[in-house]
């Protein structure tokens, strides 16, 4: 990840207007933001959650409130709970997310 060209400020995510992205069951709520190649997001992961892919995307990511379940594809198995982060280079491990409890998240990819 390269930042550059990004003037400083201030995101009230509030004011971010909410997408709703379906999961193989629940719902994800996104409020995103574009800086340049970055993409930052505040998730919210609806309890029953379960990803419809496996993602192979890099991302940081930070647990804001709840649990989130990650499995990657050879069968590890990550839970974080609010305080924890996890991160993942692009196409390194694919990975899918779900939640029985829902989940808060920062994410940046």
């Amino acid at each position: 990840m390269h930042l550059a060209e990004i003037p400083s400020g201030t995101t009230d995510w509030t004011t971010i207007t909410r997408t709703e992205h379906p999961g193989e069951t629940g719902m994800a709520y996104w409020r995103t933001q574009h800086f340049g190649s970055i993409r930052v997001r505040m998730v919210e992961y609806s309890p029953g959650y379960l990803a419809d892919h496996w993602c192979v995307k890099g991302h940081i990511l930070l647990c804001l409130e709840g649990e989130l379940h990650t499995e990657l594809a050879d069968g590890r198995q990550f839970v974080l709970a609010a305080g924890m982060s996890y991160q993942v280079a692009d196409r390194a491990e694919p990975h899918r997310s779900s939640t029985a409890v829902g989940a808060r998240l920062f994410i940046v990819d």
